[in-house]
C-alpha cells in the first residue's frame, strides 16, 4: 500500500539548483513509485525581488553579489551542466539574469488550473535550458500554452497584476519559518531537507520519514 507524502518546494525559476533539485526529486520519486504517493506543490522565493525586468548580464550579476570571477562562475556552470545531465535536466546558454516575480504569479494562478507543476518545468526548461526571460510576458505566455493552458487567460493574468498579494503572502510565511536559500523541500510539513541533494539523498531520506510515519 503506497503512503501519501506531501512535498513542499520553495524555490525561484532563475535558481539553477533548483532546477536540478527537482529534477533529482522528480527522479527519486519515479524509483519509489510502488512505495508513495506524492503530492509535490511548489511555491515561491524571489532570489532577487529588486532586479529590474530588463535583468542584468548573469557573470556581472553572479559576481557581484557573490563575489565570484568570471573563471569560477564558468566552472560552476559546468558543473551544473554535469548535475543537470545526471538526472535529465539540459541546460543551454543563460547570458542574462531576469526578475521573476510575474512568473510566480503565474504558477499561482496554474495551480488553481491544476498545471502548476508542469508550467514549473516548463519554466524552468525555458529559462535555464534556452536562456528566454523569466519577465517576458510573451515567453510565459508560451510556456503556459506549451502546458495546455489558456495563452489569452494567461496573458490577462500577467496583465492585470493578478495573484500578486497571494505570492507576496507565501514568500513572507516561508521566510518566516527560516527558509533564505533555494531549494527547501519540506516533507509532511514537518522535515526539511535544503539543496539540489542527489537521487540516492532524497530516496534515502524519504524511506526513512515513511518508515518513522
Amino acid at each position: 500500500m503506497k503512503k501519501p507524502l506531501r512535498i513542499d518546494f520553495v524555490s525561484d525559476i532563475a535558481c539553477p539548483w533548483c532546477a536540478v533539485g527537482l529534477s533529482s526529486l522528480e527522479v527519486a520519486l519515479s524509483h519509489l513509485g510502488e512505495t508513495v504517493d506524492a503530492e509535490l506543490v511548489v511555491h515561491p522565493f524571489e532570489l532577487n525581488p529588486n532586479m529590474v525586468d530588463e535583468g542584468e548580464v548573469l557573470i556581472e550579476h553572479i559576481g557581484k553579489k557573490y563575489g565570484r570571477t568570471p573563471a569560477q562562475v564558468l566552472q560552476a556552470q559546468a558543473e551544473l551542466r554535469e548535475r543537470g545531465a545526471n538526472v535529465g535536466f539540459t541546460f543551454g546558454q543563460r547570458l542574462r539574469i531576469y526578475n521573476t516575480f510575474d512568473a510566480h504569479r503565474l504558477l499561482h494562478w496554474a495551480g488553481i488550473k491544476g498545471k502548476q507543476l508542469p508550467l514549473k518545468q516548463a519554466l524552468l526548461k525555458s529559462y535555464h535550458g534556452e536562456g528566454k526571460s523569466t519577465s517576458d510576458h510573451d515567453v510565459l505566455v508560451e510556456a503556459a500554452e506549451s502546458v495546455g493552458l489558456d495563452g489569452a487567460e494567461a496573458r490577462a493574468v500577467l496583465q492585470g497584476g493578478d495573484y500578486g498579494n497571494e505570492v507576496r503572502a507565501e514568500e513572507e510565511h516561508y521566510q518566516a519559518m527560516g527558509i533564505h536559500s533555494v531549494p527547501s523541500i519540506i516533507f509532511n510539513n514537518r522535515y526539511l531537507l535544503t539543496g539540489a541533494q542527489p537521487v540516492e539523498a532524497f530516496e534515502q531520506a524519504i524511506q526513512q520519514m515513511l518508515a518513522e510515519a
